[in-house]
């Protein structure tokens, strides 16, 4: 990430901590960054990168079932994918043209990801803002 970069961390549910971090998603290894070029998300071993211009819609999900949502997860109807460690709350986001994220090489790109971060509402005002706003 280049420039002033803010960074959005994901919100974990105490009871799936051991679990996530057991494939080496942990608050240290999971966050979302921004800032006027680039949208990033770790989360452990993954990685999804696009640039800002790419994410074109966000809204807000959840709450979800734990059997549904926890982890990495790849939608069979649409190609999503979600990256949660929480039930609570989370964000879809839309982009223009897919990104890879699960599979190395690019081989899989996503038309959308979910991320249960911790504040849901901040980073879709980010997201909304203008470069130079």
């Amino acid at each position: 990430m280049t420039g002033e970069a803010r960074r959005f961390a994901f919100r974990f549910d105490p009871v799936f901590r051991p679990a996530l971090a057991l494939v080496g998603v942990r608050p240290a290894t999971a966050l979302v960054g921004l800032d006027g070029a680039e949208l990033e998300v770790r989360f452990g071993p993954w990685l999804l990168r696009t640039a800002r211009r790419n994410v074109v819609g966000v809204a807000p999900t959840g709450p979800y079932r734990w059997w549904r949502g926890i982890g990495v997860r790849l939608s069979l109807a649409d190609a999503d994918v979600t990256f949660a460690s929480s039930t609570a709350a989370g964000l879809c986001l839309r982009f223009a043209e897919p990104v890879p994220a699960l599979l190395p090489g690019g081989w899989l790109r996503h038309p959308g990801a979910t991320v249960t971060v911790a504040d849901p509402d901040a980073l879709a005002r980010a997201l909304a803002a203008r470069v130079g706003d």
